[in-house]
């Protein structure tokens, strides 16, 4: 005879086998989109009933699980080569556009006050700038009181697609970056505190004086955390506005013979943000029924979800890319 907790066990074991087996999509990769791929899940699943499951785990984690085909998508802001696609045999599209902010826990100074010139930032993560009072980011910044304070960097401990943009942006506005460190999910970094995922860096800048590190923007606005004010390509001050992210989506090359394989990172225009990126949508070639539930999905937040992102602090992308993005469907059936 089963005693009543035992009984209860048993429910709770019942309850929690019913739960997954509800589960009928499930995901997992990047943190940059998390929020918006969380969001886009509960709003589908009222409207369909059917349960979209999404671990954010980075980029590199979710490359891994849909090439060993673990989870029905991956996601990464870092697009796979058209040779990588080909070999993991995998089909790759975007989903939403992010961008990343230079944010700072510096007691005092408010969110944009902060300039730091592009070659700033990447001394500032090679660990060659190591106090806030520098005379390179006071030389920009008068009327600021800059501590003499030491600076912590804090930067991500996983595989990171987040990272991978970032390192690109770094490697633009910067030769001893690019010839020293590179672009990768994951490099040796010369300084600083380790987090995983958006999640552990946004909460290492919250909780640490006189930290710097870099997150997706919707991380930056959830959190009520300050970011520096940046340079665009061409030299001119530029905010993480809705704006000046969108300046560096027009200009987006999408191709998809290339498989959306594009860069958003220091594209033209005085008043165009430089670190913007899209995040991407990875499945199967081989699983037609599975991709055709995924894609069910993403096709309905792409229709009813781009306020939705955009509350959050993502930019939805234009009609002209999802409507290529069907196409694309549609042929790699």
């Amino acid at each position: 005879m089963l005693t009543k907790a035992t009984k209860g066990l048993v429910i709770a074991a019942i309850a929690a086998t019913s739960m997954i087996a509800a589960d009928k999509i499930n995901g997992a990769g990047a943190t940059f989109p998390a929020p918006c791929y969380y969001d886009w899940a509960y709003n589908y699943q009222k409207a369909t009933k059917t349960r979209v499951n999404y671990q954010s785990i980075g980029s590199g984690g979710g490359i891994k699980q849909v090439s060993e085909r673990i989870v029905d998508f991956g996601a990464t802001d870092a697009p796979l080569t058209p040779k990588e696609l080909d070999k993991a045999k995998l089909t790759q599209f975007p989903a939403v556009i992010g961008s990343i902010v230079v944010a700072h826990n510096l007691p005092g100074v408010a969110d944009e006050k902060l300039k730091l010139k592009n070659s700033v930032v990447a001394d500032i993560f090679a660990g060659k700038i190591t106090m806030w009072n520098d005379p390179a980011i006071a030389a920009d910044n008068a009327g600021i009181n800059l501590p003499a304070q030491k600076i912590i960097v804090a930067h991500r401990s996983d595989g990171s697609g987040t990272t991978h943009v970032f390192t690109d942006y770094l490697s633009e506005s910067s030769k001893m970056w690019k010839s020293k460190f590179g672009v990768g999910k994951a490099i040796g970094w010369a300084t600083g505190v380790g987090g995983k995922g958006n999640e552990g860096v946004t909460n290492i800048i919250k909780q640490t004086p006189y930290s710097i590190g870099y997150i997706e923007n919707a991380y930056k606005e959830k959190n009520n955390l300050s970011a520096a004010t940046l340079q665009s390509a061409s030299g001119k001050w530029v905010s993480a506005r809705t704006a000046t992210f969108q300046n560096a989506v027009k200009q987006a090359k999408w191709s998809k013979k290339d498989h959306f394989f594009s860069s958003l990172v220091m594209q033209d225009g005085d008043a165009t943000y430089p670190i913007v990126a899209a995040t991407f949508i990875l499945m199967p070639k081989e699983k037609a029924e599975v991709n055709a539930e995924v894609i069910k999905f993403f096709d309905y937040s792409f229709r009813n979800g781009d306020k939705a992102a955009e509350k959050l602090g993502y930019i939805a992308l234009p009609v002209e890319t999802t409507n290529l993005v069907r196409q694309y469907w549609a042929e790699t059936k």
